[in-house]
Parts: C-alpha cells; structure tokens; sequence
C-alpha cells in the first residue's frame, strides 16, 4: 500500500521536473484515499514557501475544513525540511512516510529529528526509504541536467 501512495507521490515530483523546480512530490491519504496530492513550485511560483509539503497540507486542510489532520498520512518523496517539518507538526499529521534523505535540509532525522522531538506536544510516525531508488533517481537527474546549464 506505501508504495502505492508513494508513486502518486514521485508522479507530482516529475511535474516539478518539468517545470524546473526540485523535484518533489507528496500525497496526503486519510481512510486509504488520496485527499491532497502537490509538488514544489518555488520556481514557477517565486514563492519560497511553495515546497510540495505545505502546498498538500492546504489543500488537505481545505478539503477536510479542518487545520487538524489527525489520521492523515503524508507521502513525500524527500525528507521534509525545517519549514515543512513545522507544518507538518502544527497541522497533526499522524505519519510521515518519505523515500529518501536529504542530507543537507532534512528534519525528519538527517539533521535532526524535529518531527519527534521530547519537548513537541505532537509525535509523528516515520517511515524511511519507501521507492527510494526511484526518488534518488530523479533527483539526481534533476541535478544532472542543473549543472548542465
């Protein structure tokens, strides 16, 4: 079932790809049903805000009339960063399933562990390395064609 949600998320990360944006993608799912599904659009938005993560928990908030997503999972297909890690904690969600690390932002465990920290009043499950290959394997595409240019 992971993997299931997880390839909707790399289907949103491939429409960052495409319009020059990291390419990253993430699905909210409550009850086994895709309610939110976004990807980053930093470069065509010039909004720094507009990471996958933020842009799906809106919608999902949206769709369910609620700030509250307990019972939520989100799917993403990188490790959320200190913004996202924030949204993630204030908006409840329940679990974070993510494809691979990101070395050099990541607050889901690579940096540090915001999502579980002891002083939070909000724990979030996490799950590791779900399709990583194939996320590891756009971004570094992604990366590729960058310097490239």
């Amino acid at each position: 079932m992971k993997e299931k949600y997880m390839l909707e998320a790399l289907k949103e990360a491939k429409k960052s790809f495409l319009n020059g944006d990291v390419p990253v993608g993430a699905v909210i799912v409550k009850d086994n049903k895709i309610i939110s599904r976004a990807h980053n659009q930093k470069e065509i938005k010039k909004i720094a805000t507009r990471h996958a993560e933020i842009i799906a928990i809106e919608k999902a908030c949206k769709k369910l009339n609620s700030w509250y997503l307990d019972g939520c999972e989100l799917y993403i297909t990188l490790e959320p960063c200190l913004m996202c890690a924030g949204a993630i904690i204030q908006s409840r969600i329940s679990r974070v399933i993510y494809a691979t690390t990101n070395e050099k932002f990541g607050f889901a465990g690579s940096i540090e562990n915001v999502l579980n920290n002891k002083k939070n009043n909000h724990k979030v499950k996490i799950v590791r390395g779900v399709l990583e290959e194939e996320s590891q394997k756009i971004l570094k595409e992604f990366f590729k064609t960058k310097r490239i240019k």
